[in-house]
C-alpha cells in the first residue's frame, strides 16, 4: 500500500475507468461536451471522493495530461471531467480527433491526499522529497504547478525536477517567495 492511499481499487474496477475515460474520449470527438456523469448504478467506490489525472500518450508521447489535485468530486466524474479536458483542452495540444483515437494511450493516476510540508527553503524541500516515490505541488498567491510521480523518470535529479517544476509555475529560477507552500503526494497508476 503507497503512502496515504485511501482508496484501492481491483484490476476489474481500473479496467472499468479505463473504459469510461476512453468513451469520454470517443464522444467527445462528435459532441463539444463530455458525457453527463450518472452516478446511480456506479460501484460504491466510484461514488467517492477523489483525485485523479488522466494521462495520454500517442506512440509514447504526452499527448494531453489535465487532472485535480485535491478531491472535490466523485472518482466517477472525476475521470470523466479529466479525460475529456486532456483531450480537448490541454492548452499544449491541438484537440484530439477521431481519428487518432486508436493510436492514444490512456494512462489514469489516482491520487491521495496531498501531504502539506514544513519547508522554509528550496534546501529543506529537496532534503524531503522522495524521487521516485512523491508527486510534488508547489504555489503561492501568483503561481501553482504540479508534476506527478511519473515525471521522477525523465528528470531524476531532484534540483532539476524542482526547477523545471518552477519553471512550468511561472517562478523564475532562483526564486523562493516567502508565500511558497509545498505539498506531497502518491500516487497509483494504471494504464490500457
Amino acid at each position: 500500500m503507497i503512502d496515504g492511499v485511501w482508496i484501492m481499487l481491483g484490476e476489474r474496477e481500473k479496467t472499468a475507468l479505463l473504459h469510461i475515460a476512453r468513451k469520454t474520449i470517443s464522444e467527445g470527438c462528435t459532441q463539444d461536451l463530455p458525457p453527463e456523469p450518472d452516478l446511480q448504478g456506479q460501484p460504491e467506490r466510484f461514488r467517492q471522493p477523489a483525485a485523479c489525472f488522466v494521462t495520454l500518450q500517442k506512440h509514447g508521447a504526452l499527448r494531453g495530461c489535465i487532472g485535480s489535485t485535491e478531491a472535490h468530486r466523485s472518482l466517477f466524474e472525476d475521470v470523466i471531467h479529466n479525460a475529456f479536458a486532456s483531450a480537448f483542452h490541454d492548452s499544449r495540444f491541438p484537440p484530439v480527433t477521431e481519428s487518432e483515437l486508436s493510436e492514444i494511450r490512456i494512462e489514469i493516476s489516482l491520487l491521495t491526499p496531498q501531504q502539506r510540508l514544513a519547508v522554509t527553503s528550496e534546501d529543506d524541500l529537496l532534503q524531503t522529497i522522495r524521487p521516485g516515490i512523491d508527486g510534488l505541488l508547489i504555489r503561492n498567491a501568483r503561481h501553482s504547478a504540479t508534476f506527478l510521480p511519473q515525471v521522477w523518470q525523465q528528470l531524476p535529479n531532484p534540483g532539476q525536477f524542482l526547477q523545471q517544476l518552477k519553471i512550468k509555475a511561472g517562478m523564475a529560477s532562483g526564486e523562493w517567495p516567502e508565500d511558497m507552500e509545498c505539498f506531497r503526494y502518491q500516487c497509483v497508476k494504471f494504464a490500457e
